[in-house]
């Protein structure tokens, strides 16, 4: 009953969050310079032209009217679409007019469909290989605190935190790919594509993952329970197993909730420098081209991703430890 008020109480919240978003980015869009409608006819269209196909496409109505209008396609799981992109495919250039306003222009759901998996791809490869790099060496580091595995998971998570993602993904494509011939870097045409941009977002959000481990675990094997355990008799292993690592867990599952959500946004670099063909590279070239109904449901998907994140890492705290309120 507890975790169903929680459900309830969060969706709710969620869905304020959703539209909140949505309305602020909406109101960016319009206000910020530069006019979708001359990128889509062509730099040499006449003003007249310009303002014809602006009205048609309902540009030139008040903000409000727009937003009232876009959200009751939403509301019926349409997220509208694209200014830019045919059903073919293509992309129209300037001087090279495709009519928005016609059926054949591509949905912006269906370009999300289509790119979001990557993306999901990608993120979670980059947690994975983050986690496996943070594990040893922040339980190590935990454990061992004022020795060497310590002064290790410190320099680490130091190094990793110094290190620019761009800088460290142009120096991964020039010597694994272009020197090693080892992986490839730009586009996908497989798995293997994904394993260079998930490192480069892995060592972005490893130093976090290393410093709460080793905090919360040097904490926890100094709490008074610990000293208990010893005192009755429990092998190191035992203590370590059954009781610190479930004890440091909480701070680590809500570390993980919010670098998921920092991940997502990370991964905009990460997919335009590599050519990766997720979210980020759609938000890219949509925001170059002012290609407003794509930026709005990438906006409105990505914080439906952070909210349910945000759910799933609150329950999983619960799980672990009870006393966590939620």
């Amino acid at each position: 009953m507890l975790i169903l008020e929680f459900l309830v109480k969060r969706i709710a919240q969620g869905l304020l969050i959703v539209f909140i978003t949505s309305l602020i980015i909406f109101t960016l869009l319009r206000v910020v310079p530069g006019d979708p409608v001359r990128l889509i006819v062509g730099g040499m269209a006449p003003p007249d032209v310009v303002e014809k196909v602006a009205t048609k496409m309902g540009l030139r109505d008040p903000i409000i009217v727009q937003y009232g209008r876009y959200m009751h396609g939403l509301l019926q799981g349409d997220l509208g679409q694209s200014y830019l992109r045919p059903r073919s495919g293509m992309i129209a250039t300037g001087g090279q007019y495709i009519d928005p306003t016609k059926s054949d222009m591509a949905p912006v759901t269906g370009l999300i469909l289509e790119r979001l998996p990557f993306t999901l791809q990608l993120g979670g490869m980059a947690l994975l290989f983050a986690l496996l790099m943070s594990f040893p060496v922040g339980i190590a580091g935990g454990l061992h605190q004022h020795r060497w595995q310590n002064a290790l998971a410190f320099g680490m998570q130091s190094l990793f935190v110094s290190i620019p993602n761009f800088w460290l993904a142009i120096v991964l494509i020039l010597f694994l790919s272009v020197k090693l011939k080892l992986l490839p870097a730009l586009g996908y045409q497989g798995f293997s594509y994904v394993i260079l941009p998930a490192l480069v977002l892995a060592v972005e959000i490893a130093p976090f993952i290393i410093r709460t481990l080793t905090t919360s675990l040097g904490e926890v094997m100094q709490a008074p329970f610990i000293d208990e355990a010893r005192v009755r008799g429990l092998s190191r292993r035992r203590i370590v197993y059954s009781h610190a690592l479930r004890n440091a867990a909480v701070p680590l599952v809500n570390l993980l909730g919010i670098q998921l959500s920092t991940l997502i946004g990370g991964v905009l670099v990460i997919e335009y420098i590599f050519d990766y063909p997720g979210l980020g590279n759609l938000t890219v070239v949509s925001v170059v081209g002012r290609d407003f109904p794509v930026i709005q449901g990438i906006a409105i998907t990505t914080s439906a991703v952070f909210v349910f994140i945000n759910i799933i890492v609150d329950l999983v705290a619960y799980l672990i430890d009870p006393r966590v309120e939620i």
